[in-house]
């Protein structure tokens, strides 16, 4: 469904939010029309709940009159899942805002699903802890944007990801229904577990309304090792050898030639002139335990490609700028093809071998960087739709690549999601049963289908 909103459905989200946390003037709700994959669906109208009672009510009206429902935290996704492709209401959730309850004593904080990722990690420092999943958009993206997604990041190697640290939840069905899922204990077996199936799904089985997360205690020390090597096959086996050492590293960072040039580029005499691949490295732990891992780290790095190692303490700016790699790829390219593929680590050279050989093989700038410890690397296909059939190369080298990944055994998305950039090749990694289960499960949640509907599934 696009274009105007049913009256009937406008009159009672009105009698529900009032005028002003309703928007349904095309030039209002554009700004709630795109994410970062500068696509651009304009929905009907945009509301704004501040309860889960509002939340309720807003999709019971939506489900009675079949109108799309997509919930949205600050747009930062880049698979499309966010974006209101049936038109409908977008129900943004950042006015949502509150930390319910911060509870040190059993290491639980509970929050509503518009609160930042920063604003929880600023809430528990204040109590010695830290929530794992640091997406390099942790500053400004949402809880539930996180949850939706399932999202990672650097630190995900030690740490685990979204699900492992969420311990409850408060989310709204397609029908209208409040369910709680999970437990304020970090043990029980009661039920099955909706609380892990929900986070990962998209906003496709339900809206979450409030989250209950796991804090951890935060590391007495952190130290960091920066290692360099003249080409990315010593770097990846390093990378192996780094994965299995007995005390895993708190963040894995990957870094090939083409992130290094650009790094170069933005940050002159930050990596040496002859590197072609580095590894960045963290440890954390008590001080002690930093400084014999950084030494065992080094040892681990040792192969003939090491061009130089270094332990620091030190290294902010090339973090800093590991962040903003992705961003300053649009710097040399109109478009880029941004995915995050993974593979189990000891496959790792393989990827990036096979990787290079498919780049040449269809002549599109490649440029991959990303979290090594997992497997996890961030492929970016450099573009320009403009010159000859240049897209069309890429997409048959995107296409190429995803049966790479599945031959090594990995994954088409760690930690990005399928929205609807990859909903084309689920089929690749999923089997048509296992793919008719989870329609299945959908339908459960979601008898009409209009939370996010044609995301996930081909």
């Amino acid at each position: 469904m696009t274009g105007m909103l049913p009256s009937a459905l406008a009159a009672r989200l009105e009698s529900i939010l009032g005028g002003k946390r309703l928007f349904t003037d095309p030039v209002d709700c554009y700004a709630y029309a795109y994410d970062n994959t500068r696509k651009v669906f304009p929905p009907s109208a945009v509301a704004f709940p501040e309860t889960a009672d509002e939340v309720q009510r807003i999709v019971d009206a939506c489900s009675e009159l079949r109108v799309p429902v997509v919930a949205r935290g600050r747009g930062t996704g880049t698979a499309g899942g966010s974006l209101p492709e049936r038109g409908g209401v977008v129900l943004s959730l950042e006015r949502m805002r509150r930390i319910v309850r911060m509870d040190p004593a059993n290491r639980v904080v509970v929050v509503e699903p518009g609160v930042l990722n920063q604003e929880v990690q600023d809430a528990a420092a204040r109590h010695g802890y830290f929530w794992p999943p640091d997406p390099s958009s942790a500053s400004y993206s949402s809880v539930g944007g996180n949850l939706a997604t399932c999202a990672a990041g650097p630190h995900a190697v030690k740490y685990g990801t979204t699900r492992d640290h969420v311990l409850g939840l408060k989310a709204v069905t397609g029908t209208g229904t409040l369910i709680r899922t999970g437990y304020y204990t970090t043990k029980g077996v009661v039920g099955y577990d909706f609380t892990r199936l929900i986070i990962g799904s998209e906003g496709t089985l339900a809206v979450i309304v409030e989250a209950t997360l796991k804090l951890t205690p935060k590391p007495a020390s952190v130290g960091g090792v920066i290692v360099h090597y003249r080409d990315s096959a010593s770097c990846a086996d390093a990378i192996v050898a780094i994965m299995g050492q007995p005390r895993t590293p708190s963040a894995l960072e990957f870094l090939d030639a083409g992130s290094l040039s650009l790094l170069r580029s933005h940050h002159p005499g930050l990596v040496p002139d002859d590197a072609q691949a580095t590894l960045m490295i963290e440890v954390d732990g008590s001080t002690s335990e930093v400084e014999e891992s950084a030494a065992a780290l080094l040892a681990a790095c040792a192969n003939a490609g090491l061009v130089q190692a270094e332990q620091s303490r030190e290294s902010g700016q090339l973090w800093a700028a590991r962040k903003a790699l992705s961003p300053l790829l649009r710097d040399i390219a109109p478009k880029k093809i941004n995915e995050d593929v993974a593979v189990p680590v000891s496959r790792l050279p393989e990827l990036l071998d096979g990787l290079a050989r498919l780049s040449t093989k269809h002549r599109v700038p490649n440029v991959n960087f990303g979290h090594a410890g997992n497997g996890n690397i961030h492929v970016n296909l450099l573009v320009d739709p403009g010159r000859g059939d240049e897209l069309k190369r890429a997409e048959a080298c995107l296409e190429e690549v995803f049966d790479l990944v599945v031959a090594l055994g990995g994954t088409l998305s760690g930690e990005h999601g399928v929205g609807s950039e990859k909903r084309a090749f689920i089929a690749k990694e999923l089997d048509a049963a296992t793919i008719g289960l989870m329609k299945q499960v959908k339908r459960v949640f979601d008898p009409n289908d209009i939370l996010n509907p044609g995301k996930l599934f081909p």
